[in-house]
């Protein structure tokens, strides 16, 4: 609710400060009269009602200001996305980085395996992984992924405890062995 409230206070906020902007810009190029501008001067000064819509303008557009300066220098609740666990001894924070730390680490003993990418989302059945390899291509494709899922959610929930709903292996490619030369010395 609060940043639906500081949206549109930053609409009105902005669209008063481009009014404004316009207006001094018309009377900086000589649009608008300067008699105009001096009935209006003369209002504000003078003028009781003018006086208290003006100086009202002007709190509510401070106000808003200060607003916005609060918002954008107070600091965040949390920076980096994460797993919240309660226990019988308080909150587990997990960041969503180190359950991906922990996948690829599980998938590199996969053996065959040469560049790996890992990805978290959580779901409310558990964590979904998704991991993206490249392989040497020279064992069987559906033995190795299986064989990294089974790896990655048995280690994933050994040591965080959350459950694994999926892990989604995508293997990407193969490495090309690039052919070695002998050099020759005469």
């Amino acid at each position: 609710m609060i940043k639906l409230v500081d949206r549109l206070l930053l609409l009105l906020f902005s669209l008063t400060v481009l009014t404004a902007s316009c207006i001094l810009l018309a009377y900086a190029l000589g649009w608008i009269p300067f008699e105009t501008v001096g009935r209006l001067a003369h209002g504000v000064y003078y003028d009781l009602g003018t006086a208290l819509i003006f100086i009202s303008l002007l709190i509510v557009v401070a106000l808003v200001s200060i607003r916005f300066l609060y918002v954008s220098v107070r600091r965040g609740r949390s920076s980096a996305p994460s797993i919240d666990q309660r226990t019988d001894f308080g909150d587990i924070r997990i960041s969503i980085e180190t359950v991906e730390n922990l996948s690829l680490k599980a998938a590199r003993r996969t053996r065959g395996v040469k560049d790996l990418k890992a990805r978290v989302r959580v779901s409310p059945a558990g964590l979904e992984i998704t991991i993206r390899a490249i392989v040497d291509g020279e064992s069987s494709l559906p033995q190795l992924t299986e064989e990294m899922q089974s790896a990655v959610k048995t280690h994933i929930e050994e040591i965080t405890g959350i459950p694994v709903a999926a892990v989604s292996v995508f293997i990407a490619n193969i490495q090309q062995s690039s052919p070695t030369f002998k050099s020759r010395v005469e």
